[in-house]
């Protein structure tokens, strides 16, 4: 393992343990750090001398013992926008590792925080490293270079340095601010109503369903042994054709499927261990092969895919290309993305009964005691634009689809449930993102039930 690859190893470990723990101890913090870098090479130890002593709460450990340097300093209680005090503790920190001269200094929002924020805790930070000596430039005329990322978890903000001085190993420095400004009940967005609009009920198991906005619209149904095409024609959905789905090994017995619009072709077929996709030329047909190909986790096929077990329901935890530096996962059942200003931050409903939230550089694990496997996520006008929807695990004959934000890395409920006559067995954002297709078996008939699903905002 290479310098660079163990550094960073390092700092993800570092942020994982941020993410997921809601104290900070010493000895709990030093137990997790040594286990994790046991496998780091040793290398020479740093010239480091601090000016002032750390805050109360302190972990450091030598180079010399095979780990890169690392800094945990609580700081004490900041008010909503009250950051001076943690930006003088960690510009102190930052120096006392470069000393005086230039920095190239680099701040990154990967936590709640708004724009504006974010914006001032850098400036903050760039006066505070100015007061000790420490010039910030342009990195390519620095002689270290520093990156910083705003984190969090559900109780402190946390802002984390990586320092870099020329061909030495990187020494990280770690911030805990406590006191959040407002809670994540005072954050929750103006409620929502879910509006579901049935598009086609068959007895057949419906995978996943694709409106094509045309004159007239067309729609394309995946089963589990074929897609059938449809055009609507005075007011009802008429079939026009119906493709066979060619396959040699026998499907899973809960089977999934991902249907996909495509710019050069009508639509890409996604199926455990099968790739489908439509021909170009009328009349239409479809091909299919076997294949390990990523399936799209979104409406757009640019966006980041993972791989699907060809003999589970599950996606394995590969991704491509990855969440920034994330290229892994634990698996997952399904995944839901929502943008922010600067990154976008990704709901996974873990195989292990957990909610992993992934922004580049952290895994956040929280417990979802009342969600069920399937999330999405839906671009609406209401509150910050995007919602996540998903299912219940209650065990009921009958299921639910809710709403929920995710201002503070706590899933906000803000919406009322919408109710289905069956357990919901597939939950795919549509091509533009506005609405999800929700699936279910029916439980009074027994047929599968396809709906769209729209957000509407409340006045």
């Amino acid at each position: 393992m290479g310098m660079r690859h163990s550094a960073s190893k390092m700092l993800e470990t570092i942020h994982k343990m941020a993410a997921n723990r809601r104290t900070y101890g010493a000895s709990l913090l030093e137990d997790d750090v040594r286990r994790e870098c046991r496998s780091m090479p040793a290398i020479s130890p740093p010239v480091y001398n601090a000016r002032n002593p750390p805050m109360p709460i302190s972990v450091e450990f030598s180079r010399a013992a095979g780990w890169p340097v690392l800094l945990l300093f609580l700081a004490g209680m900041a008010a909503a926008g009250d950051w001076q005090a943690p930006a003088s503790q960690l510009a102190q920190n930052i120096a006392a590792i470069t000393g005086p001269g230039t920095v190239g200094v680099t701040v990154v929002n990967r936590s709640s925080l708004t724009a504006a924020d974010a914006e001032e805790i850098r400036n903050q930070l760039l006066r505070e490293l100015a007061s000790f000596g420490v010039q910030p430039v342009a990195s390519d005329q620095a002689a270290a270079t520093v990156q910083i990322w705003l984190s969090e978890n559900p109780h402190n903000y946390l802002w984390v340095a990586e320092i870099r001085q020329g061909t030495s190993q990187p020494v990280v420095a770690m911030v805990a601010v406590a006191g959040r400004p407002g809670g994540a009940a005072e954050r929750s967005s103006t409620p929502l109503i879910i509006r579901p609009s049935l598009l086609w009920s068959d007895e057949n198991q419906i995978l996943d369903l694709a409106l094509v906005h045309s004159n007239p619209p067309n729609m394309i149904v995946l089963e589990s042994e074929r897609i059938v095409l449809l055009r609507l024609q005075n007011g009802q959905w008429q079939q026009e054709q119906s493709l066979s789905l060619a396959h040699v090994r026998p499907w899973p017995r809960d089977l999934r499927g991902r249907l996909m619009l495509s710019k050069d072709h009508l639509f890409d077929a996604y199926l455990p261990g099968v790739y489908c996709r439509s021909t170009v030329s009328a009349p239409l047909a479809v091909v299919c092969d076997d294949s390990d190909d990523p399936w799209p986790l979104t409406g757009s096929q640019s966006e980041l895919s993972a791989f699907f077990s060809a003999t589970r329901n599950f996606f394995t935890g590969a991704l491509s290309p990855g969440i920034q530096k994330n290229t892994t996962a634990p698996p997952f059942y399904s995944a839901a993305p929502l943008p922010r200003d600067k990154y976008t931050l990704w709901a996974l409903a873990g195989v292990d009964g957990r909610l992993h939230l992934f922004d580049g550089m952290t895994d956040q694990a929280l417990t979802q005691p009342s969600w069920g496997s399937d999330i999405a996520s839906v671009r609406s006008r209401c509150g910050p634009g995007w919602q996540i929807l998903a299912t219940s695990n209650e065990q009921e004959p009958t299921d639910q689809v809710k709403a929920f934000e995710i201002p503070d890395r706590e899933p906000i409920p803000v919406s009322s449930p919408a109710k289905f006559d069956g357990h919901i067995t597939a939950l795919w954002a549509a091509s533009d993102s506005t609405t999800v297709i929700a699936v279910s078996h029916a439980s009074g008939t027994g047929h599968y039930e396809a709906y769209q699903l729209a957000i509407d905002c409340l006045p």
